[in-house]
């Protein structure tokens, strides 16, 4: 699906973000809501050779994975009139051309919970079949390679560092298990290296 089709004939879109757009959204924008989308897992599975990465030694950033139990957590940002040509242009490079995402429609519930009617987002999604994409791997693993990469956009580490928060600030009450170990063992990484160099 091209984001383009799915703006045909409307005057605002929402638009889903749960990495990096989060903190860094840099496209203007009506207003923005936290909540979650129902049925998908974020997870730190797609390589990134541009932004937090090179080809040589790509980082890790998130994507989400199909998951009928699990919800993710992020930001939707409402964009109307010129904003929406605007900020799929920028993202079409950002996330697609740049990142290999591809784009779909989902359920945003905006405050997380059930007493608003959820809204149709867009989001990005790394599949599988991407060439990018590094699959599953240990949170020592994982962590271990954020903490030593970086793109033309930062390190790395800033990416997972402002993403868990993002979490603990926006979504106290929810506990990301895979960010937060990620999170712990890339910081392990990072003191080892740093006691190393003294």
């Amino acid at each position: 699906m091209k984001p383009q089709d799915v703006v045909a004939g409307k005057s605002s879109l929402w638009i889903f973000g749960y990495g990096s757009l989060v903190w860094k959204p840099d496209f203007k924008y009506k207003r923005s809501e936290v909540g979650r989308i129902q049925g998908y897992k974020r997870r730190f599975w797609h390589g990134d050779n541009f932004h937090r990465g090179n080809d040589e030694l790509p980082g890790r950033v998130v994507t989400l994975i199909e998951d009928d139990d699990a919800s993710t957590w992020g930001v939707a940002f409402e964009v109307a009139g010129s904003q929406l040509e605007e900020s799929l242009t920028y993202l079409n490079v950002r996330e697609t051309v740049c990142g290999g995402y591809v784009t779909k429609m989902v359920d945003f519930y905006p405050g997380g919970g059930e007493d608003r009617s959820p809204v149709q987002a867009l989001v990005y999604i790394a599949t599988a079949d991407n060439a990018l994409y590094l699959g599953p791997a240990s949170p020592e693993a994982i962590g271990f390679r954020i903490a030593v990469c970086q793109g033309k956009t930062g390190h790395n580490l800033e990416y997972l560092l402002r993403l868990a928060e993002f979490m603990r600030s926006s979504c106290p009450h929810v506990e990301d298990h895979h960010l937060f170990s990620i999170e712990a063992a890339a910081l392990t990484v990072v003191s080892y290296l740093f006691a190393a160099a003294q």
